[in-house]
């Protein structure tokens, strides 16, 4: 309920300050639409409290971009997309959704790497190495040993690694269906991978 208030909110603010076309560019920043807005989510700069929301600082500018424009040409319905981000997306022209890509990519990442463990051995393995029964890649190929993405790949340090692990079950059950590529990776994954490898990403 909390959330669903949270974004009532949100919406309503959004709608406010998308409106009219001749609204000077200073009032409709992707800064104060970050901090005023996003941020009852994401939370300040990005750096989100609750794994339910994703930690965007830190993020490569044209991931944002491409997965705010899918939000709002609703390409992504993965249902946490559907639940929140298709309704706040609809309000953002091409610039600022740029402008709030640019924004976060700036921001300071601020997060705490996870206890060693046998789950984050596991996961280390197939982020280096993939799973070569089921010619699953290494992860690392394409998201970079430390785990920061690059371009339209996005950085997986540092996210909240519950996060990654309902994304990569929305991939394997093709709820998120904007990245054939990663749901051909997660066909074959277990739960227990599924956690593993995230857990590892996270602590890169």
């Amino acid at each position: 309920m909390k959330h669903k208030v949270i974004f009532a909110a949100a919406l309503a603010a959004m709608s406010l300050l998308g409106k009219g076309p001749a609204q000077s560019r200073e009032n409709r920043s992707a800064e104060n639409l970050a901090r005023q807005v996003c941020a009852a989510c994401h939370g300040p700069n990005g750096n989100s409290i609750s794994p339910l929301f994703p930690r965007l600082a830190g993020q490569p500018a044209p991931y944002i971009e491409a997965q705010l424009k899918s939000f709002r040409d609703k390409t992504r319905g993965d249902p946490p997309a559907v639940a929140y981000m298709w309704g706040m997306a609809s309000q953002l022209d091409d610039g600022t959704i740029k402008d709030i890509a640019i924004f976060y990519a700036s921001q300071a990442l601020r997060w705490r790497p996870p206890a060693p463990g046998a789950a984050l051995a596991l996961g280390q393995e197939i982020y280096e190495r993939g799973v070569a029964a089921y010619g699953i890649p290494a992860c690392k190929a394409c998201h970079g040993a430390a785990g920061r993405g690059n371009a339209t790949v996005p950085r997986l340090a540092g996210q909240h690694p519950e996060y990654l692990v309902k994304q990569l079950g929305f991939f394997k059950t093709r709820l998120r269906a904007n990245d054939p590529v990663m749901a051909a990776v997660c066909a074959e994954l277990t739960a227990e991978q599924m956690q593993a490898v995230a857990l590892f990403a996270s602590s890169r």
